[in-house]
């Protein structure tokens, strides 16, 4: 575990030697107690009674306060490296051109920068028109992609592309014409990822509602008939499809529920250790303060993971109580709990190994993931970026505070990470739609 140090560009401020790892009551807590270093261990063992509280209001976003710092652990700088419009997901092609979605205004941008500079030297606007792209994502792997994948929040299309192009040399075509029956509801971003071998196209969607509201019940004949023909776990009504990874080949074709029951898999990775498939996932709302836990996970084919009948195993959510008895027993547990509320939006490994700007050693194989906040915590979490940690391509349960600073107070913020990218000199790139900025996070070698 790091020492809980804090940075700002070059102004380094003396730290506080480094703590155990905070499990049990301990592990949750709000921003007050975030620093880098900072280390969280939640397990199912940990999770509180079901206790409702009242949802608060969104935090305020206001200016950067005079003085305001962004911390990081000893040996790291942190630069503004853009403004943009909102920008959410972030992606860096293989020639090292960054791709941003700026989500509201239906545009994809792309950044270019010499290796090295905290500044992007050229902005141009790759497509526009888009209906809430999010998702990016290049193919094949490689050196040299033919393609620019874009999940918009209810269809894929693709751009043909070579390296260097900074605005899309055709129209795009349709792959997927509608990722899910029913459009709109809450959970409008798509994202999507390759597996290894670059055979399947993985699009996860999120759930239409917080626990499935508005499906409607089935009388025992039409659930037996639905169970039969659908995945474990999958949702019907304007949940068809929603709440789900699904999986095609890389023309759109073949689509089915890969995983089933994650409420809101906002963005997905492959780990390079292992090819692994994982998402960071928003859980459920207005079951209290603590309840129940994000997580980032990997997900395998077939598996269930709860929503809404249940979370974290066999925990029954009681606004759905008796509705599944069929499904007590078969809820796979995610890999790494994070403490509720915080909101991960965005996931990426980190596997530079060169570059002026590459981390430590021991960062390589570490998935950094971005908290975007909560909303309906009494005591605010979130607003910061963690490492999830791993130990030879193995998830240890931990997750280690690295980037904060972006709370003002109880009431307020500053930023709100989304997306993480590996920038071409080694680079964490940071996207924050609430202060319209990329951050720029480097490593200065002694």
């Amino acid at each position: 575990m790091r020492g809980a140090a804090l940075l700002l560009f070059c102004g380094l401020i003396a730290a506080p030697a480094a703590a155990a790892t905070l499990t049990g009551k301990a592990a949750y807590g709000d921003w007050k107690s975030d620093a880098p270093g900072v280390t969280r261990k939640i397990t199912p063992a940990d999770l509180p009674p079901d206790v409702a509280t009242p949802g608060v209001a969104l935090a305020q976003q206001v200016p950067r306060p005079a003085g305001a710092e962004l911390k990081l652990p000893p040996g790291f700088t942190v630069t503004e490296f853009a403004k943009l419009d909102g920008p959410r997901q972030v992606r860096v092609a293989p020639n090292g051109d960054i791709f941003v979605a700026e989500m509201g205004p239906g545009v994809i941008k792309v950044l270019r920068a010499p290796d090295g500079a905290d500044k992007a030297a050229q902005s141009a606007v790759f497509a526009e028109g888009l209906d809430r792209p999010f998702g990016i994502a290049f193919y094949p792997a490689g050196p040299n992609p033919q393609w620019v994948y874009i999940a918009n929040t209810n269809s894929v299309i693709r751009f043909p592309y070579k390296n260097g192009d900074l605005k899309a040399r055709a129209a795009p075509e349709m792959l997927v014409p509608a990722i899910a029956p029913s459009k709109g509801g809450n959970h409008t971003t798509r994202d999507i990822a390759f597996s290894g071998n670059g055979t399947t196209m993985f699009v996860s969607a999120g759930s239409s509602t917080n626990v499935a509201e508005t499906m409607p019940k089935l009388s025992p004949a039409d659930l037996q008939a639905w169970v039969a023909s659908h995945a474990l776990g999958a949702a019907w009504g304007k949940e068809e499809n929603r709440a789900d990874v699904l999986a095609f080949d890389p023309l759109g074709k073949g689509g089915h529920v890969y995983a089933s029951g994650i409420r809101n898999c906002v963005s997905m990775a492959v780990n390079p250790a292992n090819n692994s498939l994982w998402c960071v996932t928003n859980e459920r709302d207005l079951l209290g303060d603590n309840l129940p836990p994000d997580y980032a996970t990997s997900v395998k084919p077939g598996v269930f993971y709860g929503w809404p009948w249940y979370y974290i195993g066999s925990h029954e959510d009681p606004r759905r109580a008796g509705e599944r008895p069929d499904l007590n027993g078969k809820v796979t547990i995610p890999d790494v709990l994070i403490q509720p509320h915080s909101a991960p939006l965005g996931v990426s490994f980190y596997e530079a190994t060169s570059g002026n700007a590459a981390f430590p050693a021991a960062d390589r194989g570490q998935a950094f993931v971005a908290l975007h906040g909560s909303w309906n915590r009494t005591k605010r979490t979130g607003y910061k970026v963690v490492i999830v940690k791993f130990d030879h391509g193995q998830p240890t349960g931990e997750y280690e505070d690295f980037l904060t600073g972006f709370v003002v107070d109880d009431h307020s913020v500053w930023g709100r990470p989304v997306g993480v990218a590996v920038a071409h000199d080694g680079a964490l790139l940071v996207s924050d739609d609430g202060g319209n900025s990329l951050w720029r996070v480097a490593y200065a070698k002694k």
